[in-house]
């Protein structure tokens, strides 16, 4: 028997936690409601050409990684005040999901799709572009940081 791709409806409604908790993560809550309405879209579209024995979770994660790049990128830089006019630092957020948005974009994204997202190392590495040991680098080198924070 030929295992066929179920429903979008259904991939829809198993994954999309996974998925808004990732994006919000990676560019807070009022951004994540736009990528995650881009990153359906897409999938939506790309859907037909799911091959059936693809790991969906990863692959929505992996489109929700490059919308939060896509976003990353579009997002004016507001440009730096002058040393002597920039306000003190907020203090800083000791929530694990807070120090989580203060990580490097790489740590972040490695350390996202790992516990939002609950993916091996190989479906981080897909979804990140890298080799399965830099991806459990990323992910190592996240978690020891959160730890000094924390």
């Amino acid at each position: 028997m030929t295992k066929t791709i179920p429903p979008f409806q259904r991939t829809l409604e198993e994954h999309n936690q996974a998925v808004w908790r990732y994006l919000r993560g990676m560019v807070g809550e009022q951004a994540a409601e736009d990528c995650f309405q881009e990153t359906f879209l897409a999938a939506l579209r790309a859907y037909p050409r799911l091959r059936p024995d693809s790991n969906i979770r990863a692959w929505l994660l992996t489109i929700a990684q490059r919308k939060a790049i896509d976003h990353t990128r579009r997002r004016p830089e507001a440009p730096l005040a002058p040393a002597h006019e920039r306000a003190a630092p907020p203090a800083p957020d000791r929530s694990i999901w807070g120090a989580v948005t203060t990580l490097p974009p790489r740590q972040r994204a490695a350390v996202l799709l790992r516990y939002a997202g609950d993916l091996p190392h190989r479906d981080i590495a897909s979804a990140l572009g890298c080799s399965e040991e830099a991806a459990r680098r990323s992910l190592h080198e996240g978690l020891k940081r959160l730890r000094e924070t924390l």
